[in-house]
């Protein structure tokens, strides 16, 4: 119910509108009142009415000063000004301060729920159209950030032509147009780092893209799982050099605000032209494996990477320093990783164990025992058994070949890696396709609460709204509000099957409050107006 608060000079006056007036059975709730426009403001800045009515002359503060104050601070409060026939020209000040309403005293109690009424009503269809625009908003939004996820693949794939990303960069929003450009592929990590919800990574990825949308020449593309990744541009060296420094420090004073939260970030090297983002993804790419080897909140910055210095003497087994080997780095990727990133954290693993010792035979030898053992500890985990590795990539005991050459050794690790990662993908399948039952069993149960959103839905299978949207698309096919859509649209059509609601009756009961965007809906989705289904059907 819609909550109202009163301000009037005269007690009988006031005591007369507040009693003379059975404001639950009207649909309304009386929450507060007062004297004078000073003694009101604090109160009603803690009941927070929809509607405000005040008489417009009164001692210590006057109606429009306190119309003044209520409307800077909530602007959707209406207000309905109360006044004498003495003080019109007065009140028409109320114009430009957006009062709602004017009522001449005196005033019967049945004119003023008249009048209440009607601003109630304005009230009820602004939240409506708020709430229309909010669903719009979210719909607009998943669309956008699965467009832009298609779109960046394309563009560093270097598949297509510059005029043709020119064009469908500017379809969803992303101008492309420069002299000079950078990629910053950047990840957080919060909590226990599972995949469970987590509120702060929520909190932390909203201001994150809030921060983001405000710096000219930077544009975010969302990438699920694998956080985000940022294109940098500018006219000239020298602005790119600009936006790139600007942006890096204002992301790291975001995060720096949240003390649970992680980070790792990889930055390509300079491209002077768009043909050239798919070499400056690979360098960032690169760049990003990092976060497998190295110590998180950091970014490395590919253009200032160094390999390491080899050793100009030759290997003796005494010599070689294991102690470089640390299988945490693998257990992190074989647990996180993804299949195309397996040949760059491979590169960056071997050459951060020294070139010469990667030249040795023995070292490689201990090499792939280790990460093979890492392997075979991770698919155990996961219910497997060494065997399963063993029928997917062979027994290296048995395998001379192996080991003769480093590409060799590169060669079959990344089988073992791939045959890990697959078996991973096997099990998350699975347990995906358990939750997003559950999912879906609480879509088809809320469907028509107008009020269900990606980010309730995410919360009911302890997911985080990111997450969820991510494996939702992947494995469904369709976006959730796709999903959600359809669900809704098949309700509506056995209801206009079998039942003889009206269309707006029809609208209320999937879950939308306003009956033109439900028939603009389904229309675009069923290709015909309701009225024309049900004349079919």
């Amino acid at each position: 119910m819609l909550k109202v608060f009163l301000v009037e000079d005269e007690v009988v006056v006031r005591e007369g509108m507040k009693n003379n007036i059975h404001w639950e059975k009207e649909g309304f709730i009386f929450v507060g009142e007062a004297s004078d426009g000073e003694l009101a403001y604090p109160l009603i800045q803690k009941t927070r009415p929809d509607i405000l009515i005040t008489d417009i002359k009164m001692p210590f503060m006057d109606g429009l000063e306190l119309s003044r104050l209520v409307k800077q601070e909530m602007p959707d409060v209406k207000i309905i000004v109360l006044s004498g026939y003495d003080e019109f020209e007065y009140a028409k000040e109320g114009i430009s301060i957006g009062i709602t309403d004017y009522l001449v005293k005196p005033i019967s109690g049945s004119q003023l729920l008249e009048a209440v009424k009607k601003v109630g009503k304005l009230v009820e269809e602004e939240g409506e159209q708020r709430k229309f625009l909010e669903t719009f908003e979210r719909e607009r939004l998943e669309n956008t950030q699965l467009a832009r996820q298609r779109f960046f693949r394309s563009l560093v794939s270097g598949t297509k032509p510059v005029s043709s990303l020119l064009k469908e960069g500017r379809e969803i929003g992303m101008e492309l147009a420069a002299n000079r450009y950078n990629i910053l592929l950047f990840q957080i990590f919060a909590g226990d780092g599972g995949e469970g919800y987590d509120e702060e990574e929520n909190r932390v990825t909203k201001a994150i893209e809030e921060m983001t949308e405000q710096i000219p020449g930077v544009l975010m593309i969302e990438l699920g799982l694998e956080g985000w990744a940022f294109i940098l541009k500018g006219t000239g060296e020298k602005e790119l050099l600009e936006v790139q420094n600007d942006f890096l420090k204002k992301l790291l004073e975001t995060l720096g605000s949240y003390e649970t939260v992680e980070y790792f970030g990889g930055l390509g090297r300079e491209a002077g032209r768009l043909s050239e983002l798919g070499r400056c993804f690979e360098e960032a790419n690169r760049a990003f494996a990092y976060r497998y080897l190295k110590k998180r909140n950091q970014i490395i910055d590919s253009s200032r990477e160094t390999e390491p210095e080899a050793k100009e003497e030759d290997i003796h087994l005494d010599a070689l320093d294991v102690r470089q080997l640390d299988r945490r780095a693998a257990e992190s990727f074989l647990k996180t990783g993804l299949k195309s990133q397996i040949p760059h954290f491979l590169d960056e693993y071997l050459q951060s164990l020294g070139e010469k010792n990667i030249q040795s035979m023995l070292f490689r030898q201990y090499v792939t025992i280790d990460l093979y053992f890492a392997a075979v500890g991770q698919i155990q985990q996961l219910g497997y058994e060494s065997g399963d590795l063993v029928e997917r990539c062979g027994d290296f005991q048995n395998m001379n070949s192996v080991f003769s050459t480093v590409e060799q050794t590169k060669d079959y690790l990344t089988k073992v890696l791939e045959a890990a990662l697959e078996l991973r993908e096997a099990v998350s399948r699975r347990k995906y396709s358990s939750l997003l039952k559950d999912a879906k069993a609480f879509i088809r149960e809320n469907y028509d609460n107008e009020e269900i959103s990606l980010n309730m839905t995410a919360a009911s299978v302890n997911l985080s709204p990111n997450h969820f949207s991510t494996i939702f698309s992947q494995e469904t096919g369709q976006t959730f509000i796709e999903y959600l859509t359809s669900v809704r649209m098949e309700k509506a059509r056995e209801l206009l099957r079998g039942t003889s609601m009206k269309t707006a009756e029809i609208a209320f009961a999937v879950g939308y409050k306003d009956p033109h965007y439900f028939s603009y809906l389904f229309k675009k989705t069923q290709e015909c107006t309701p009225r024309e289904f049900r004349a079919g059907a």
